[in-house]
């Protein structure tokens, strides 16, 4: 890999008065072969190049990467990009690789002794670019590393996750502006693609962006047709079949959006049965056959994708030219960000929704399904604050012992930290399974007499089964004299040295308890967290009524959808179904409103009988009628009981009331 001092510059280059616009061109083609900057582009490495913070709000596919790459090659020191993706960060460093540039990633699918050598090349100063997950800046080793060797830049792209009103909210964005200001970082990027003023507001105050160095592009796609078709459920297979026949007449490609992954799955098995070629994507698929699919679509093989939502970050597919909402989009922001992927040649596309209002019942109730309740967070509490001044947990293990899914767990630990309750320390694997592939004596031939006598003492140690040998490390490091770091280094390498298969299991997060809560104090505390799922809980509820009021529109879309990031339109658009063909728009229908039948209230009333642990209570029944996952009827694999998603087609508020009346 090419160090960074083949291209580097003094700090004297870096300058804002230094580069003309004719030298920043030129640079931009030097390096990325660009004749011209985008729209927004040269403004934002401007204000990072004079050495403040921005804000990019650019929609899908308008050209938000170079904002960061052209700076961190023109910067002296190395830029720290957070990405979401694996697979995207993948793709950007293979990219700016292929152009002789010094990138690298850090992430879990990294062997150890790959991840040790990008840490050194971090450290020697040889990258220029590094991208993480948002998730690694939680550990406390790499935040240590940041200190000690802080970045010139910090990119942080789907910055929306950051505030609790963006669509994505990811917790462990939240940790990002307190690091920012730690590490005492002038330069910080803010990258999204949908943001709407709420949410940049949010961005700015956490990052101190100034005003004037938000730059926000428009959101109006000239060459996308947007079309909001009510449709009745039971129609709607047929209906996306005809349009499917009429797009494939000409070249180019189609995606169809669900919400669920068994709708993925019948209605790509309905359109092959009516002689459509089409494939299913979601995440519950083995990771093999998803990249399998995603490749074939991305090469033009397959034509036609059914997906969750799931599948599209990071997709830069030119030639999709239709996108299908089969089902209702989460939100106002969501959909902006799938109807984008249509088009990207800059030639006209289809974006058509299916319109049912029947969806919201489904889309409210995984809303509802997640909110824990007030005893349920305290429960959360009580198990994390008696576990000592330090300690680590399972937040797996912690999610089925409270029933709550992994995401709501992860908030929760995150809303105790930002309260100054407790502080993260250092991810590690507290079990790890060793297969040799050599004879002992072989392996340990040619080391150093410590790494001889620490490998020997491990690979004897735990409970031999057939083929593998499991080791709990937290009961080894003691006996041994070993931190679990220096156990987890010595198998790291032992696997990537190919004299064994090594496999961690049981990931644990340690944490530092900064401040005892007992009595009123903790009573406190919980109502305090409960509020904010509540809280949120409303946020998400009123993002969907936002997207069922935009189907309602008798006046053009695509002004509506560009007002809600905070944008007007001079007129209406003139391209969307609303402005093309204002006599034939249909109203939609209100959703049903199914009734409990005899047969079903006597389910409901032979479920609790059961007394099954793992519906206990009537949220916990309440769940799994509504067809709602959950740690502990997961772990029990009551998925596979016929009456799981029972009342899927009832808002969860009536079956929560019919479970409450109905008890064990």
């Amino acid at each position: 890999m090419p160090r960074p001092s083949d291209e580097s510059t003094s700090p004297a280059d870096t300058d804002p008065d230094r580069w003309s616009a004719k030298a920043l061109a030129s640079a931009l083609r030097r390096h990325f072969g660009h004749r011209r900057f985008r729209p927004g582009q040269e403004q934002v490495i401007r204000t990072l190049l004079a050495g403040r913070p921005a804000l990019a709000v650019f929609p899908t596919g308008g050209g938000k990467s170079a904002c960061y790459q052209l700076p961190a090659l023109l910067l002296p020191g190395s830029t720290l990009v957070v990405s979401p993706l694996i697979a995207l960060m993948r793709d950007q460093v293979e990219a700016l690789r292929a152009r002789g540039l010094a990138a690298a990633r850090l992430d879990s699918t990294l062997p150890p002794d790959e991840a040790a050598e990008v840490i050194r090349q971090w450290s020697a100063g040889e990258l220029r670019l590094l991208y993480v997950a948002p998730e690694r800046l939680a550990g406390e080793s790499f935040r240590q590393l940041m200190q000690r060797h802080p970045p010139a830049l910090l990119a942080i792209d789907e910055a929306h996750c950051i505030s609790e009103w963006g669509h994505h909210f990811r917790p462990d964005y939240l940790k990002l502006a307190p690091l920012a200001h730690a590490w005492r970082l002038p330069r910080v990027l803010a990258l999204t693609a949908t943001a709407t003023p709420a949410v940049a507001t949010d961005i700015r105050r956490a990052f101190g962006i100034a005003e004037a160095d938000h730059v926000q592009l428009s959101f109006h796609r000239p060459n996308l047709q947007l079309t909001v078709e009510p449709c009745a459920d039971g129609r709607r297979l047929d209906r996306l079949r005809r349009e499917l026949e009429r797009t494939l007449k000409r070249p180019g490609s189609a995606v169809v959006y669900v919400t669920r992954q068994e709708t993925a799955a019948m209605v790509a098995a309905g359109l092959e049965r009516g002689g459509v070629a089409a494939r299913a994507y979601h995440a519950g698929l083995p990771a093999a056959l998803r990249a399998e699919t995603q490749a074939g679509f991305m090469a033009g093989n397959l034509r036609v994708i059914v997906a969750t939502i799931a599948f599209g970050m990071g997709i830069d597919k030119p030639d999709i030219r239709l996108v299908v909402h089969y089902n209702m989009p989460k939100s106002l922001e969501n959909y902006s960000q799938e109807i984008g992927r249509a088009g990207r040649d800059g030639r006209r596309a289809r974006c058509l929704w299916l319109a049912c209002a029947d969806d919201l019942t489904v889309l409210e109730n995984f809303i509802y399904g997640d909110t824990p309740t007030p005893q349920a967070v305290r429960n959360l509490l009580d198990h994390v604050l008696r576990l000592g001044p330090r300690f680590d947990l399972s937040v797996h293990d912690l999610s089925t012992a409270c029933d709550m899914r992994l995401a709501v767990v992860e908030t929760l630990l995150t809303y105790l930290e930002l309260e100054g309750v407790i502080e993260a320390g250092r991810r590690f694997h507290a079990e790890y399974k060793i297969h040799l592939l050599q004879p002992l004596e072989r392996i340990l031939t040619g080391r150093g007499q410590d790494e001889r006598r620490l490998l020997a003492a491990l690979l004897t140690a735990g409970r031999e089964g057939r083929r593998w040998r499991t080791l709990q490390l937290t009961e080894l490091a003691e006996p041994l004299g070993r931190s679990l770091d220096e156990l987890d280094l010595a198998l790291g390498w032992l696997g990537a040295s190919g004299d064994a298969e090594v496999r961690p299991t049981r990931p644990r997060q340690s944490y530092r308890r900064l401040q005892e809560v007992t009595g009123s104090d903790l009573q406190q505390l919980a109502g305090r967290l409960h509020r904010r799922c509540l809280q949120r809980e409303q946020r998400e509820l009123q993002r969907l009524h936002q997207v069922l009021e935009l189907a309602r529109l008798s006046s053009c879309l695509t002004a509506a959808l560009t007002a809600h990031f905070g944008e007007t339109l001079a007129a209406p658009c003139g391209h969307c179904d609303r402005c093309r063909r204002p006599s034939k728009v249909r109203p939609l229908t209100d959703r049903a409103a199914p009734a409990v039948s005899d047969s079903e209230v006597g389910q409901v009333r032979q479920l609790a009988a059961e007394a099954h642990p793992a519906l206990r209570t009537a949220r916990q029944r309440a769940r799994f009628l509504c067809g709602l996952p959950s740690p502990a009827a997961t772990r029990a694999r009551l998925q596979r009981d016929d009456r799981y998603g029972l009342l899927a087609k009832l808002p969860f508020a009536t079956v929560l009331e019919l479970c409450e009346a109905i008890r064990a």
